[in-house]
């Protein structure tokens, strides 16, 4: 029964949700409910990092633009690697002007109908503060500014739906983001794009690893190499001109 779940599922899922139904399992044995667990011997399927044609700074730009309102949320995304429904739980008590800090402690839920709702990050590696670059908290100032919010708000939320209810995932991204994406001629572009992007940003500016794992939220370091991270040409030139120079003779080794 396990074995066909996780030929069912995809890889990601199952590596999320395998522990927990170990963790099920496990109690029972002890528990004297069962005699074995079923998670023993099951291989789980390797998760295959997906390859996405990232966005450069002139297509963010282009997107930010056609957001209106909502082109912070856009900055936030790629600046520091949040996940939508991060961003959409972010308070007004979230970000730290004075600090130049934005801590994620809260997230809205994108898979329980029409609703969701705003839950606490799934790991203790979810809840982080991190430094934010000026640029991206003036734009933020600027947008408090605009709702009338002050940092006596602090419970009042960042980014808010038409009628000033949170956001909902499917409502935000159909009628926002895809018309926004296809008026800047990046349709099919996903805002989980942006957080691949920050991560391959952050390889390629050679940002430590756990730096890296810490800002993305990652309870592991190696899925923020093996998923989200992508080479990129210029990467890939660097690394080339970088063994040919230290292996080849001068002469040869020249462009």
């Amino acid at each position: 029964m396990v074995n066909a779940w996780c030929q069912l599922a995809s890889p990601r899922t199952v590596r999320c949700q395998y522990g927990v139904l170990r963790a099920i399992f496990a109690y029972a044995v002890n528990a004297d409910l069962l005699t074995r667990s079923p998670c023993r011997t099951i291989n789980l399927p390797e998760v295959v990092p997906v390859r996405r044609k990232l966005p450069d700074a002139a297509g963010l730009a282009a997107v930010a633009d056609q957001l209106g309102e909502y082109a912070p949320m856009l900055w936030v995304g790629v600046l520091l690697g949040l996940r939508w429904g991060e961003v959409a739980g972010l308070r007004v008590g979230s970000v730290d002007l004075l600090r130049g800090e934005l801590s994620v402690t809260e997230q809205r839920t994108r898979d329980l109908g029409d609703d969701g709702e705003t839950a606490q990050p799934k790991s203790a590696a979810g809840r982080r503060t991190m430094a934010i670059p000026d640029g991206l908290g003036a734009l933020l100032s600027e947008h408090m500014a605009r709702r009338g919010l002050t940092g006596a708000d602090t419970d009042a939320l960042l980014f808010v739906g038409k009628g000033g209810g949170p956001l909902n995932y499917s409502h935000w991204r159909q009628r926002v983001w895809q018309p926004a994406c296809v008026r800047a001629e990046l349709g099919g572009l996903t805002f989980h794009d942006l957080r691949r992007a920050n991560a391959t940003g952050v390889v390629a500016d050679k940002v430590d690893l756990k730096t890296a794992q810490t800002r993305l939220g990652h309870s592991d370091p190696r899925l923020t190499l093996a998923v989200y991270a992508q080479s990129t040409a210029a990467g890939d030139l660097e690394a080339a001109d970088g063994l040919a120079s230290r292996f080849m003779p001068a002469q040869r080794s020249a462009r």
